[in-house]
């Protein structure tokens, strides 16, 4: 479908992506994987057309149609959410346009017999099979369904998009590249913003609808669910792996064990061959020898091994000052904006030691119960914190207050202690700070870089209670685990407002969702917690209206399994589908047909005299739009005989 050749990327002499080809095929779903700078998004824009390689080319077919998803989009702010995502489909309006026009010149015209009349009924009549096989009656329910998925409500969709937070708005631009159905869909963080409900919603659209992928994500539960293919970056080169993310993390550390052993082969022959060039060098009878090995030295193109994975580094936080039986106790507490409650009547118990997170989808209120806690807004209702409870707190305005004018590693150096301080570089390195990047003004740093920062200063504070709010946001995997790791084995209590699954597993045993304006304590881990909501949801009646497209369509489809057809509408559904049946035959054999008489077109165009022939050309492009809509005809046909043989 798309084939990278020989791509090559360079910035002021330093070399990116270095010759690298591949293809990415229909129903590749391919997580692209490397460190932070590897080159990841350089190329997804590359593939979407939006930025030039140096070197090499991306070729696909003309009528392949790509969506791409960046980190950061603009909408318009005119529009409501609805209408923006209608967008999606203007070129089905278009069309409809166009259909209606000619119409109208059929109704006016009197040459019935001539060309150009019968041109018209045909353009119309393409137009129509296509805007029928295309939804143009379907496309409104397929808005709200996709918006509806992405964690928004029906309230919404009359709403201006300028009311929306900027992690919301790139769910509506998300749901408009979705709604367009594109051949290849590029994605790049697709899940930064989204919560875990609307996360398994893509997950199940992007394993069942999608046709071509290719992601950027460091959510690694997201990654397990999706990817069948996983393409790594290292160094410029590219590794392929026709494997799910899982398999390749087994597979990658396999390959680095391998590549371990061969360098340090190479190693010990490379000091062998030295020692006998000292050794022999002013020996007369040796000097071909001598001269011979120094030739092989330059010969040998030195094995490179995979960068050390930092995510093993044994950071511990230190110990925590022992707190209270009970650090953050609520008693009915509620929590207004005017009118709107964001949550009521909130009672809550945490126990030291206690690993807890809140969920539920975004604006639900988990922010705000913890800006409750910690004392930044009022609120009604009983709010205790127990004795000796020392906060370390993480929320996204944790970066702003850092001092811009200290260098990363002195901003570490300032709170380090003891032992830690000796291994300040090894901990900046795992949260990607390697190298020169230390030594690195704090007033030079991105947001994610300064979030980055702020944890590893909270990770070397002296606290027994932390809250963490979306600390996962700026991490690659690697830091994700030393972060999981050392919170993991922190003997006091932690807070963690997060939808990244993997992080939570096995990290939290108490879940408290938060959930139109309730709050309500679940005992498990997250994944308990997913499995009693999935029993909750297949009980609920169809029609809530907060339910995700695939909770809908499971219910649908249990729904239909209960009502057994009659003996009389079996009859009728077995004759349409033998009608589907014949129809799906003639179509198949009319596109072999036309796909034959293409394949001899084709060979005359190859010849000179056909290369120059406009009309054996334009039969090409004609006869190659009538297998389109055949095409398009023959997948509706199948589908409905689908649904007709799944409707028991």
């Amino acid at each position: 479908m798309i084939s990278i050749e020989n791509l090559s990327v360079e910035f002021g002499g330093f070399t990116l992506l270095n010759d690298i080809s591949f293809v990415l095929n229909t129903n590749d779903r391919t997580a692209l994987v490397g460190k932070n700078g590897a080159g990841k998004s350089t190329l997804l824009k590359i593939i979407a057309g939006i930025q030039r390689p140096s070197q090499g080319r991306v070729s696909y077919p003309k009528e392949i149609s790509i969506g791409y998803l960046p980190q950061q989009m603009k909408l318009n702010d005119t529009l409501t959410v609805k209408e923006e995502a209608a967008l999606a489909f203007n070129h089905l309006q278009e069309m409809q346009n166009e259909l209606e026009n000619l119409h109208i010149q059929l109704s006016r015209r009197t040459d019935y017999e001539s060309e150009a009349y019968q041109h018209i009924i045909q353009r119309a009549a393409d137009l129509q099979e296509l805007l029928m096989i295309s939804g143009i009656n379907n496309f409104e329910a397929e808005i709200e369904k996709t918006l509806i998925g992405l964690g928004f409500s029906r309230e919404d969709f009359d709403r201006p998009t300028k009311e929306f937070s900027g992690g919301w708005r790139m769910r509506i631009e998300l749901a408009k590249i979705l709604l367009q159905s594109p051949d290849v869909l590029l994605l790049d963080e697709p899940t930064n913003h989204l919560d875990i409900e609307s996360i398994q919603w893509f997950e199940n659209f992007l394993s069942t609808r999608a046709k071509a992928v290719m992601l950027v994500s460091h959510d690694r539960a997201f990654l397990d669910a999706v990817a069948n293919r996983t393409i790594e970056i290292v160094r410029g080169k590219i590794y392929d792996y026709k494997a799910s993310y899982s398999e390749y993390v087994e597979l990658h550390q396999k390959r680095r064990e391998q590549q371990l052993r061969a360098y340090e082969n190479q190693q010990k022959q490379i000091q062998k061959t030295e020692e006998f060039i000292e050794r022999f060098r002013y020996k007369p009878t040796k000097s071909n020898q001598v001269q011979s090995r120094i030739k092989q030295l330059e010969k040998i193109e030195v094995i490179e091994v995979d960068e050390v994975d930092n995510s093993h580094l044994n950071l511990k936080f230190p110990p925590a000052p022992r707190s209270g039986s009970y650090p953050v106790s609520l008693e009915n507490v509620t929590k207004s904006y005017g009118d709107h409650v964001v949550f009521s009547n909130v009672n809550m118990t945490i126990h030291r030691g206690d690993k807890v997170a809140f969920v539920g989808k975004n604006g639900e209120g988990k922010s705000t119960l913890v800006k409750c806690i910690m004392n930044e807004i009022d609120f009604q209702g009983k709010l205790e914190l127990g004795h000796n409870v020392k906060i370390g707190y993480f929320a996204q305005n944790q970066a702003q207050l850092l001092d811009e004018n200290l260098t990363v590693f002195e901003t570490v150096d300032q709170v380090a202690t003891g032992e830690v301080r000796t291994k300040i570089r090894d901990i900046l390195g795992a949260f990607m700070f390697g190298g020169e990047a230390s030594e690195k003004k704090v007033k030079t740093l991105s947001g994610g870089e300064r979030s980055r920062l702020a944890m590893i200063r909270l990770l070397l504070e002296p606290v027994n209670l932390l809250i963490l709010d979306e600390p996962t946001n700026h991490l690659d995997m690697a830091s994700k685990d030393v972060l999981k790791k050392a919170i993991g084995e922190f003997d006091g209590t932690a807070i963690i407002v997060s939808h990244d699954r993997y992080f939570l597993n096995e990290l939290v045993t108490k879940i408290y969702e938060f959930d139109r304006g309730k709050v309500i304590e679940h005992l498990g881990g997250i994944y308990d917690f997913m499995a009693k909501k999935k029993l909750e949801n297949q009980q609920q009646p169809e029609t809530s209206i907060q339910n995700s497209y695939v909770r809908i369509e499971e219910k649908t489809n249990n729904q239909k399994r209960k009502n057994k057809l009659s003996y009389h509408k079996q009859k009728e559904r077995n004759r349409q589908i033998r009608k589907l049946e014949k129809e799906i035959q003639e179509t198949e054999e009319e596109i072999t047909k036309m796909e034959e008489d293409l394949s001899s077109i084709e060979s005359e165009l190859t010849t000179p005299e056909g290369a120059s022939n406009v009309s054996l050309l334009q039969s090409y492009i004609d006869l190659k739009n009538k297998i389109t809509i055949s095409m398009n005809i023959w997948e509706k046909l199948t589908l409905e005989m689908e649904k007709l043989q799944n409707n028991q």
